[in-house]
């Protein structure tokens, strides 16, 4: 039995959510594309180390500058046709990432809208539609529960900046008065920055993540 890491990285891209796919450049499934990850370097490497190398190698990422959760692992009979294969997925959320450089085994790498890599038409790797499927669930059910939409915003927002994360997360428009009621509604959910940043003309307060982790009341989807 052989172990890999695969990773669901999210991002927002011109205010929509985006998935870092890789084109696969090996079998099986050459030209296809898929979730970034590989196999464990060998009997003693970490699972959770492994995600982290992976982040580098596959995306140029330093996992301490984001957000990364392990996921679930996936290890039905025949997902790997090269033998059986358990995959640990992991979730990794930053905001405003670079554009991706292919790794050693990738044709090229790219940032694709959500909706564009969960279409019938993308036709992913292995189970890696299900894993994706897995992850964006992930984070929508969090930004309900948890501060977790702080980590798709720079240190410093503005609300409408934190409105756009839960849109382009949820897939919904939100009425802005209701959301900034329910976000100040949650005391330490986010605190002043100090300073202002003047967006259309018009001055626009800054706030930065406070210390709370878990929203009492929680942020509901419509």
């Amino acid at each position: 039995m052989l172990v890999a890491v695969d990773l669901v990285i999210l991002t927002l891209r011109d205010s929509a959510l985006n998935v870092l796919l890789v084109e696969r450049g090996i079998d099986p499934f050459r030209g296809a594309r898929a979730l970034p990850g590989g196999f464990l370097n060998n009997a003693g490497e970490d699972i959770v180390a492994a995600a982290r190398r992976e982040l580098a190698e596959e995306a140029n990422l330093d996992a301490a500058t984001l957000h990364l959760e392990q996921l679930g692992a996936y290890g039905e009979p025949g997902r790997d046709p090269r033998g059986r294969v358990v995959s640990v997925a992991y979730l990794a959320i930053s905001p405003g990432l670079p554009e991706p450089v292919a790794g050693t085994d990738a044709a090229r790498a790219a940032w694709t809208p959500v909706d564009e890599a969960l279409s019938d038409t993308a036709r992913l790797a292995f189970d890696h539609l299900r894993i994706l499927l897995d992850g964006v669930e992930r984070a929508r059910a969090k930004l309900e529960n948890t501060s977790l939409a702080t980590a798709f915003c720079a240190p410093t927002f503005t609300i409408a900046e934190l409105q756009r994360v839960y849109e382009a997360v949820w897939g919904v428009a939100l009425d802005p008065r209701n959301f900034y009621r329910k976000v100040q509604a949650v005391p330490d959910f986010i605190v002043p920055a100090g300073n202002q940043r003047t967006t259309k003309g018009r001055p626009a307060r800054l706030f930065r993540a406070g210390s709370r982790t878990e929203l009492t009341p929680p942020l509901t989807r419509p």
